[in-house]
């Protein structure tokens, strides 16, 4: 730690601070000896001790986390309550919502709760149970990316059999594959992690129970744990990869056929948003779990993990409503709608 310099080394864990005395402790006694007995709950070692500090960021994530709520619930009863929005692409859109409010609920009351507590401390079965929920979720929302992605495939490459290729039922059999898929990304990693014995420190330095961190805290062996979570991140992660980029190139195919300019446009227009989404989402994902452990920061892994966990949910709805035309429009029919209702209750003597 003493090697880290700048900015985020200073917010995230003074040398000075009595949380870093605490893991240099705890780190002491690793070196001495093993704990015999299992420890039956984690210390979070959380963001940084100072009180100024404390308050400027509690207030920033409680503007995030409330934010994310707010537009991922907002853009999920728009779908609900306009008509023009119940296609395949909106079902989709409805569920990614719904999956970024659960994704970020997994670690941020729990994060904004311990702002403020002397010892952050979390149960081995709340770390558990929170590690489960955020990588099960992480899993999920990499499937309906990949449904997304085949969606937009099809709209654009076959507009005439969109219709039977994007049915109700095979739209619902996708996002039941997609929580299915998520769900039990979630328990086979927390069931490799978690029947590991963490028997010597248990501070975590980060603000939730993610892989990095406890893996390092573990005091037997983590191979078969790194390989199943290795196999995991390929089976559920490289093939919704693979889906995204075996359709985005008979995307591209389809869209090189369209002679006119403004057509290619409208066509690549429309997947910009599920784009960007992609981008964002796998390229913090896979820094955060695939980078090597020679070059492990822990400090480093917050940020990005405060940009995947957190930044990124609260982004998507914008994303996908600034350049959206059709949201847009249903947005503007529902103030108009609201406005009318509200007329014809001032009329009402």
């Amino acid at each position: 730690m003493a090697e880290q310099s700048g900015f985020f080394t200073w917010i995230f864990i003074p040398q000075e601070s009595p949380f870093g005395a605490l893991l240099a402790a705890e780190e002491r006694s690793m070196a001495v000896g093993r704990n015999i007995s299992t420890t039956t709950n984690f210390i979070l070692l959380g963001f940084s001790e100072h009180p100024e500090i404390q308050v400027v960021l509690f207030v920033l994530f409680l503007g995030i986390y409330s934010m994310t709520v707010a537009w991922n619930l907002g853009l999920i009863v728009l779908i609900r309550l306009e008509s023009c929005l119940h296609s395949p692409m909106y079902f989709f859109l409805g569920n990614l919502s719904f999956v970024d409010i659960s994704y970020t609920s997994s670690i941020a009351p729990k994060m904004l709760c311990d702002f403020f507590k002397q010892q952050k401390t979390i149960s081995f079965v709340g770390c558990a149970a929170q590690f489960f929920f955020f990588i099960g979720m992480g899993g999920t929302e990499c499937c309906l990316l990949a449904a997304m992605a085949y969606d937009r495939y099809a709209a654009i490459s076959h507009p005439l059999l969109y219709t039977a290729l994007m049915s109700p039922t095979i739209c619902l059999g996708m996002a039941i594959t997609a929580y299915t898929g998520g769900l039990l990304t979630g328990l086979v990693q927390t069931s490799s992690i978690f029947q590991l014995r963490f028997c010597g420190s248990r501070v975590i330095n980060h603000f939730f129970c993610d892989l990095p961190p406890l893996l390092v805290l573990s005091c037997s062996s983590t191979f078969l744990s790194q390989v199943v979570n290795f196999l995991v991140v390929c089976a559920v992660g490289g093939t919704s990869a693979l889906v995204v980029l075996v359709s985005y190139g008979y995307i591209i195919a389809a869209v090189m056929k369209i002679r006119s300019t403004q057509g290619q446009m409208k066509a690549f227009n429309t997947c910009a948003s599920h784009l960007t989404t992609v981008i964002l989402f796998y390229g913090s994902g896979l820094f955060s779990y695939l980078h090597s452990s020679a070059g492990y920061s822990q400090d480093q892994d917050k940020v990005v993990s405060v940009f995947y966990g957190a930044v990124i949910p609260m982004m998507n709805p914008i994303i996908y409503s600034l350049r959206n035309k059709e949201i847009k429009d249903a947005l503007k029919k529902l103030k108009d709608r609201k406005k009318q209702m509200s007329s014809l209750c001032l009329a009402v003597p």
